[in-house]
């Protein structure tokens, strides 16, 4: 059997029955060769709860201004509503998924992040808010020898403190940690763009430098790449952004339009053959 696949999910694909049940079927028919992790995010769903409870979401550069109150909303949503969803739909296809947080046995160790500097120059105060370390994945690997599939809620812990943490980021830790295994982070856009807002097809290290350096990849790309760029120099075989709108039963991770990140590793392989 094949080394894992790490498939981060983001949160704009699992807001509805319908959307969690294309995904959920896809991920039964990618369970069914190889084993599978899920990470999945969630931000859309923790805005729309603290709107409903009278409370403003704060960000600054696309990140979460979390205190104790907006925390309470992330825990709820990620840990609870929106993991147990998404557990359910995978059930529901016959995938054995454990719902999980990076809190539970404290495999997503993270470290707060004590401030952040904006793009004018202030200095923020994040409040709870971490940066994932490379986890212990004696949990995820006992879970998957047995048969399951780990669906991992975007939470880390500190000492005994919670943390809202990238999902993207935890994802890439997540698979360098499993060794041997594959990435894919699906979201709501066909991979990397160019500057004519087509995808490109592939990218290797340097060219993952040269899109950040040029502007070619946007803020919130760019952290995206940089953390598979890391996730790649970590062992990582290949890593695909990929839009998850088109996965369903019939379209897997490969069959759907993305970017391909190919590894120093991959490289060297394909150019030895």
């Amino acid at each position: 059997m094949s080394g894992p696949l790490v498939l981060k999910l983001g949160g704009e694909l699992l807001e509805s029955a319908a959307q969690r049940t294309r995904i959920a079927e896809a991920a039964a028919a990618v369970a069914a060769t190889r084993p599978l992790v899920v990470i999945h995010g969630g931000g859309r769903a923790v805005d729309s709860a603290m709107t409903r409870l009278g409370i403003i979401p704060k960000k600054v550069d696309g990140l979460r201004i979390t205190d104790d109150e907006a925390m309470g909303v992330v825990v709820s949503v990620l840990g609870g509503r929106a993991n147990t969803d998404l557990v359910a739909a995978l059930v529901g296809q016959g995938v054995n998924a454990v719902g999980l947080t990076g809190v539970d046995a404290g495999f997503g160790r993270a470290t707060r992040i004590s401030a952040h500097r904006t793009s004018t120059g202030a200095v923020v105060d994040l409040g709870l808010v971490g940066d994932p370390e490379d986890p212990d994945a004696s949990l995820l690997e006992l879970l998957l020898v047995n048969g399951y599939v780990p669906v991992v809620a975007s939470l880390g812990i500190d000492q005994s403190t919670i943390l809202n943490v990238n999902a993207d980021v935890m994802a890439c830790r997540i698979a360098a940690a499993l060794g041997g295994s594959d990435l894919v982070i699906a979201g709501a856009t066909a991979g990397v763009l160019d500057a004519a807002e087509q995808t490109i097809d592939s990218l290797d290290v340097a060219a993952i430098e040269r899109v950040i350096a040029d502007g070619t990849a946007t803020a919130g790309m760019i952290a995206k790449l940089a953390s598979c760029r890391a996730a790649l120099e970590d062992g990582v075989v290949r890593v695909r952004i990929i839009d998850g709108r088109a996965l369903d039963a019939l379209h897997g991770p490969d069959d759907v339009a993305g970017t391909t990140l190919l590894g120093a590793a991959v490289l060297s392989e394909a150019a030895g053959s």
